[in-house]
């Protein structure tokens, strides 16, 4: 998934009319989305500093969680970090 789709996730993915909904407040809305999402080895420390500042980080890292999300930066954690947090979760 890069740029595009993640924003399209990010608008598709609660039902509209709701009021602002944390995608619509997430700082990564905008950013360029292609830092989320770098290359097997690329840093991930751009993307994760933009989440450092992010006011709905926790609701991005839970929707990662509960939708197994397997690529990209959510919540300021990569996938591997996050597989992490769900075994010790366990």
């Amino acid at each position: 998934m890069h740029g595009m789709e993640m924003l399209t996730l990010l608008s598709a993915a609660e039902p509209e009319g709701e009021e602002a909904s944390w995608q619509e407040r997430a700082l990564c809305a905008q950013t360029d989305p292609e830092a989320f999402f770098p290359e097997k080895g690329g840093s991930t420390r751009e993307a994760k500093k933009v989440c450092t500042g992010c006011e709905v980080r926790a609701e991005c890292l839970e929707y990662a969680l509960a939708n197994d999300e397997r690529f990209g930066i959510w919540g300021g954690l990569s996938e591997r970090e996050r597989r992490k947090l769900k075994k010790r979760a366990v």
